[in-house]
């Protein structure tokens, strides 16, 4: 049974095709998996993937210690669809590699569309910029997970 919380997030969600979207996943418990380089690249490869299948354009991410934002146009596929892609492929190979099952990701995700005069280069700053606020880093490019087409 989903959790209350995750029940709220879906509530008025549309997907549609064409529209930038910023969506955040987060690590169940909050415990901060992709402080291990190798869980954090596993993480990127799925990222990676959805765009290379064409699923979305991927404009900006990071991988934050115990969550993820992405920021990408959303092309012929619906939110839940490739949030549930990108989760469970990255959770398989996470486990596999950490010899573990079960869960990985809290449920749900959150997504925000953008508005068509937002500037997405704000948002996609803004998003590289959480490890800089988080205190992670004092430059944005000692930060090894995250990227941005603009950079």
């Amino acid at each position: 049974m989903p959790y209350p919380a995750s029940e709220r997030l879906r509530t008025g969600r549309y997907s549609e095709r064409g529209r930038m979207y910023l969506l955040t996943c987060v690590v169940s418990e909050r415990k901060p998996l992709f402080d291990d380089l190798k869980l954090a690249r596993l993480v990127v490869q799925q990222l990676r993937a959805a765009q290379t299948e064409g699923a979305v354009e991927s404009l900006a991410w990071v991988v934050m210690p115990d969550h993820v934002h992405w920021l990408v146009q959303l092309n012929e596929i619906a939110l839940d669809v490739l949030m549930r892609r990108v989760k469970a492929r990255s959770a398989l190979e996470i486990n596999k590699t950490r010899g573990f099952r079960g869960r990985l990701w809290q449920s749900g995700f959150h997504d925000r569309a953008l508005r068509r005069e937002e500037d997405l280069r704000a948002v996609a700053r803004y998003i590289i910029a959480n490890p800089l606020r988080a205190g992670l880093v004092s430059k944005v490019g000692d930060y090894p997970h995250w990227d941005a087409i603009w950079l």
